[in-house]
Parts: structure tokens; sequence; C-alpha cells
């Protein structure tokens, strides 16, 4: 089981100044669980190299098991720090693919014509796709086979827009993640904020939050088996 996981090299936070990349938590617990379920999991970026981990994912307050694990885990942060670049990787190599957000993939993984063709290409495959919180994002200009919205008539969740009023970035995003789905024909459903929340439509998996990264990696596998 050979599982791709895609992550952001955009760091910065639209124009205040601050920096953004990938949320720790939703590329540490995934990660941990397809590894410790015996999938050999590959790690890329448009850039390669290290990517932007967001700062405030390394806060006290947004330590989990697998924060602390990674924390303590010399390999993975080598191997992370070397990651291959988008560009180099084919989806025939794959099983399925993650993708974990954070704010950064809104700005770069959304409108990178290499991660939106590696995503249609691993769905005509008959693999699945799997994203988590903002990645969802990463889907508005993705196409199902017939040349419409892949999330369009599919069951989907992502990161809420009363979660991003929460953390005080409506205004600063590109775009808000539920809109997106929605304008996309997506049948848009949420939790409650911060609460774990994921769904699986088919092929496509989708989690609303950094609480839902276990439960998205966990149905992933569910979908492998």
């Amino acid at each position: 089981m050979k599982v791709l996981i895609v992550l952001t090299s955009h760091d910065e936070l639209g124009n205040t100044g601050q920096k953004t990349g990938f949320w720790i938590e939703e590329f540490a617990a995934p990660y941990y669980a397809l590894a410790d379920a015996g999938a050999e999991v590959t790690i890329a970026s448009p850039k390669g190299g290290q990517p932007p981990i967001d700062p405030k994912s390394e806060l006290p307050d947004f330590q989990t098991p697998a924060t602390q694990r990674f924390n303590e885990d010399q390999a993975l942060q080598n191997k992370l720090a070397h990651t291959a670049k988008l560009n180099e990787v084919a989806a025939d190599d794959y099983d399925a693919v993650f993708y974990p957000g954070g704010h950064g993939p809104l700005w770069d993984l959304a409108n990178d014509p290499v991660s939106i063709a590696l995503i249609e290409t691993f769905y005509k495959q008959n693999k699945p796709v799997a994203f988590v919180c903002h990645a969802p994002g990463v889907l508005n200009k993705v196409k199902a086979p017939n040349g419409e919205p892949l999330v369009k008539g599919k069951e989907v969740t992502g990161f809420s827009n009363t979660e991003e009023d929460a953390v005080q970035l409506t205004k600063i995003v590109p775009f808000l993640v539920e809109e997106e789905l929605k304008k996309n024909g997506g049948i848009y459903s949420k939790e409650k904020d911060w609460h774990p929340y994921a769904l699986r439509d088919g092929l496509l998996i989708t989690g609303q939050n950094p609480a839902s990264s276990e439960e998205v990696a966990r149905i992933l596998l569910e979908t492998l088996a």
C-alpha cells in the first residue's frame, strides 16, 4: 500500500506579514495512522524540500499525541525536510493521495495545475483522494471525468465559515472553503465547530477541521482495505 501525502509550499498569510503553511497535526496524525498500518508514505510539495509548518500549529494549545510523537521523530522530520517535487511524482505509483490542510494550500495548491491534474488522475484511476480542513479547498478547480466539478453532487465537508470567522481570517483568505465547495455543487455538511467530522462519497474523502484528521486517515485505510 503506497500513499502520497501532498503539502503546501506557501508560507505567507495574505498581506498580513504573518506566516502560514500546513497544520502539523493534520500531517502528523494521518502520517502515523497510515505508516502504522503498513503503508509506504511519500511526501511531496510544489517546491520540494522543507514545506512550511504553520507556526500557530506548533503552539502548546494545539499539541496532540501525534504532534508530540513527530517532535521526537528525527527520521520523519528529516523525511519532511526532503519532500519530493510535486511535478516529479506520478499517480501511477500510488494507491491513494492525502492532502493535509493549513491555510497555505488555499494560495498554492488550489491553483496549481500539477496538483489539479494529479487529483484528476488519481480519481480516473479509481483511487481514493482524501482532504482535511482547508485542503478540500484545493478541489476548487478539479474536474470529474465528465468535465463537471469533482465535488458536484457529492457529500463533502471542509473548514466551515464559522471556524474561519473564529480564527479571524475570513477577510484574509483568498476564498472560504465551505463557500467554494457549495459553489461547485458539493452537498456540504458540518459538525459543531472544532468537532471531528469526516465524510466519504465514493472515492472522495473529506474532513472538516484539524480534529478530523485521524478520522479521514481511518476512512482512507478502510477504503484501501
